[in-house]
């Protein structure tokens, strides 16, 4: 086998270290690959980028392009809040025939459709308070008539739930009736609900109607206005 010198060791370890690759030293020096991987193969070049390297890169490139988009993302919404804020602040809310619109629209979504009682029900304490404050204020109601029932689920403490609903509300713990726990698994997962489904009722067949029979006119004034 040929010996080579330490003087073409040397050199082929400091070529690398320029950045050479294997060929481009056989190349230069006339050294086998197989004998230059015994002196340098502990010797990287200094653009060369291991598995490892490469991976962390990506990892850093793709939280910049989330964080960049999340940016992004949040400047837009913003924008439109801004301008809905404009838009909205513009709005007559003093119109009982605009606040009428909204309740039905928003009643013709989410309350009973069945006769006899008008019934509103949701989990989302925002909308149950906004249908109640639209009927407060589109109708002289009579607070008497006004029922509220609850239905939950094992993990809901009562007191609080029914606490939380009165205050919101404005009703009176009195008024409410008795509370339905629906059946749920203790071992299956699923998403819990904050306070509860939110059943508001005020006994009027007449009210139901109206609502009802304005959203649907509404609607078919607005169909008619499509091309």
């Amino acid at each position: 086998m040929k010996r080579w010198s330490e003087q073409v060791k040397k050199e082929a370890r400091l070529l690398r270290k320029e950045g050479l690759s294997y060929g481009e030293l056989t190349r230069r020096l006339g050294v086998p690959k197989s004998t230059l991987h015994s002196w340098i193969y502990n010797l990287k070049r200094p653009e060369y980028i291991t598995n490892e390297q490469k991976r962390k890169h990506l990892e850093s490139v793709r939280l910049l392009a989330i964080t960049a988009i999340k940016q992004k993302r949040e400047k837009r919404l913003n924008e439109i809040k801004k301008r809905i804020i404009r838009e909205v602040g513009k709005y007559s809310l003093k119109r009982k025939d605009y606040l009428r619109s909204m309740l039905a629209m928003l009643y013709w979504a989410e309350g009973t459709k069945a006769r006899g009682t008008l019934a509103f029900a949701n989990t989302d304490p925002s909308l149950v308070l906004l249908f109640l404050t639209l009927l407060r204020k589109c109708y002289e109601i009579d607070e008497n008539k006004l029922r509220v029932r609850l239905h939950l689920h094992y993990y809901h403490k009562v007191s609080r739930v029914k606490g939380f609903w009165s205050k919101l509300l404005n009703i009176p713990e009195s008024k409410f009736g008795k509370i339905y726990f629906k059946p749920r698994s203790k071992t299956k997962r699923f998403r819990h609900n904050f306070m509860g489904v939110c059943f508001i009722k005020y006994y009027s067949e007449d009210l139901r109607f109206e609502i009802l029979e304005r959203a649907r006119l509404l609607a078919d004034r607005i169909a008619e206005m499509c091309p």
